[in-house]
């Protein structure tokens, strides 16, 4: 982005974080987030609405537009009439994907109407075949639900997505409206950026400052970004099904659409169309959460099923019989109690049952389960998965290795995540290491019986006082490097070789030797030191004879203090 874009998106975020903030003495992080998204949400299909509204107009009065209304068959009460009827014709709007939005629904009803319905106030509002009805608002709240319930209603698409809550909420209704009236000042237009573009960047934002609000639950449904770009630049979903059965808000999704993109662009094709060769499905059990993915993805224009309901993915699987070409997760860290109400005999399970205390081997095993034959898979795990003997563990990950299904495991660095100081690894795995072509058309080699080690936890810098974060650059290296081993050729100029310190091809062999443990820094090594072309035995001389003087000179400032100390009556 160039600067001034760069200049609108940060006056942006702070307006959207003043916005917040109002309601931060009244609400926790876990209300206030599903708020102000919500209203967010609610504005931008506004927008987009209202930006057809004018689109058609224009082509209302363009003579060479099929929709052209002539003026001379109307007096100018009829032609303003006529217009108003075909502004409000569905298939306007739907015809370009614009949700289509009944009055009730529309960011300037919820304006005019917010100051009115505070002490409770009959509304006309528009119900469906353009009946007029009166419907008693009793409150802000109800007034944003009822906006809502609209929206959901003429979009089936949106059913159960939108939190329809704003009513229950225990807030001063004059302090909601304030909050209509400013996100109302948030542009969803500029120059050089589109609006989609614009939201997007908002709910990243967004979902990474309650992330921090909310501490520890904050996790539950944010990854952050950079995290999310690294595993979706190194497992490539360029066409077939993408899978996260632990979706949070759908960061992998949106990251897998930018990557897409990204990606058109370099080969000069139209990225719609690359688009629309994925498709996407996901799983989540928190209510809120699953709600917060559907709009992330409805937003974005992006087609997805994340099945009938918010469900565990252990007891409510919902999506039996996917074999997904692409599954990426980040599942909560070392969950306990997983297995409550899971079949013993669970075929998912075929490597060994986890353990009840930590289901990290069983998110892995379900995700083996519904990948299919040549299909990869990527997810971000406790550092303990990589070294653990308790409890079956190790002999889990013993057979995962024995089965050749592991392809690379990265290190990560630590204060990467805003809700944990866990250290996190990322497991690469596949059923097909020989020999062909992949999604992204490349030509990858044999790589049976191998496994790549990298240790990147020396990569990142700190974004701020507590958390870290990775460059493209960081994250190019990394994924570069991942698929010139994989290919045995070069890729964006960077070609594999064993780095001390960094990365390792290593055999099952070898694994073996090592017990079976894939903590990468037992494979890379020490990084080599830069010969000065000093002698070993000279340097230890110069550092011996150094170290005798420091010593010497440490005598001689200790005799002084006590020299000191005993002139002022301390006895010594």
């Amino acid at each position: 982005m160039n600067n001034l874009e760069q200049v609108f998106l940060k006056d942006l975020e702070t307006k959207l974080w003043t916005a917040a903030d109002k309601l931060r003495a009244s609400l926790d992080a876990s209300q206030y987030k599903h708020v102000v998204l919500g209203l967010i949400f609610v504005k931008y299909v506004s927008d987009a609405f209202t930006l057809r509204q004018e689109e058609i107009k224009a082509d209302l009065a363009n003579p060479e537009n099929e929709y052209y209304l002539d003026p001379s068959d109307y007096s100018a009460e009829e032609l303003a009439e006529e217009i108003q009827i075909e502004l409000e014709q569905r298939d306007y709007y739907t015809e370009k994907n614009v949700f289509w939005l009944p009055q009730e629904s529309r960011w300037q009803f919820l304006q005019d109407n917010g100051p009115l319905v505070i002490g409770g106030a009959d509304l006309q509002i528009g119900a469906s075949n353009n009946k007029q009805v009166t419907k008693k608002i009793t409150s802000v709240g109800h007034l944003i639900d009822n906006a809502l319930e609209g929206i959901e209603r003429d979009n089936p698409k949106l059913k159960g997505v939108l939190n329809k809550s704003y009513s229950a909420l225990r807030i001063d209704q004059a302090k909601l409206n304030e909050l209509i009236n400013l996100i109302a000042t948030i542009p969803f237009d500029h120059a050089s950026l589109n609006s989609k573009d614009i939201l997007g960047h908002v709910y990243e934002y967004m979902l990474g400052q309650f992330a921090l609000a909310e501490g520890k639950k904050g996790g539950q449904f944010y990854t952050p970004a950079s995290i999310v770009t690294l595993i979706v630049e190194m497992i490539e979903p360029f066409e077939g099904r993408v899978y996260d059965p632990a979706m949070g808000s759908g960061g992998f999704f949106v990251q897998s659409e930018k990557f897409i993109e990204r990606h058109a662009h370099e080969k000069q094709v139209d990225p719609l169309t690359q688009k629309s060769r994925i498709s996407i499905y996901g799983q989540e059990y928190n209510h809120t959460t699953w709600q917060l993915a559907a709009m992330n993805m409805a937003i974005r224009g992006l087609d997805y099923d994340f099945g009938k309901e918010p469900a565990s993915t252990y007891t409510n699987v919902q999506h039996p019989d996917l074999r997904a070409d692409f599954i990426m997760a980040n599942p909560p860290f070392n969950m306990k109690e997983w297995n409550t109400g899971v079949d013993e005999n669970d075929p998912r399970f075929k490597y060994g049952m986890p353990p009840a205390g930590n289901a990290n081997f069983a998110w892995m095993q379900h995700m083996l389960h519904h990948l299919a034959p040549d299909g990869s898979q990527a997810l971000l795990l406790a550092n303990g998965s990589m070294s653990s003997t308790t409890n079956n563990e190790g002999a889990i990950r013993q057979k995962l290795i024995e089965e050749d299904l592991i392809e690379c495991m990265v290190a990560l660095p630590g204060q990467l995540f805003t809700n944990t100081q866990i250290p996190a690894c990322i497991w690469f795995l596949t059923k097909n290491k020989t020999a062909r072509n992949d999604k992204a058309g490349r030509k990858l080699r044999d790589r049976k019986g191998e496994v790549l080690f990298i240790d990147a936890r020396n990569l990142g810098y700190m974004k701020d006082r507590v958390l870290r974060d990775f460059t493209m650059d960081d994250i190019k290296k990394v994924s570069d490097l991942f698929h010139a081993w994989k290919t045995g050729e070069a890729v964006n100029g960077v070609t594999y070789e064993d780095q001390a310190g960094f990365c390792k091809s290593a055999k099952l062999e070898e694994i073996t030797k090592h017990d079976f443990v894939l903590t990468p820094g037992r494979y890379v090594g020490a990084a080599d030191e830069v010969d000065d072309g000093v002698p070993f035995a000279e340097k230890m001389a110069t550092l011996t004879t150094k170290l005798s003087e420091q010593f010497a000179e440490s005598a001689k400032l200790e005799a002084e203090i006590k020299k000191n100390l005993m002139g002022l009556g301390y006895d010594l």
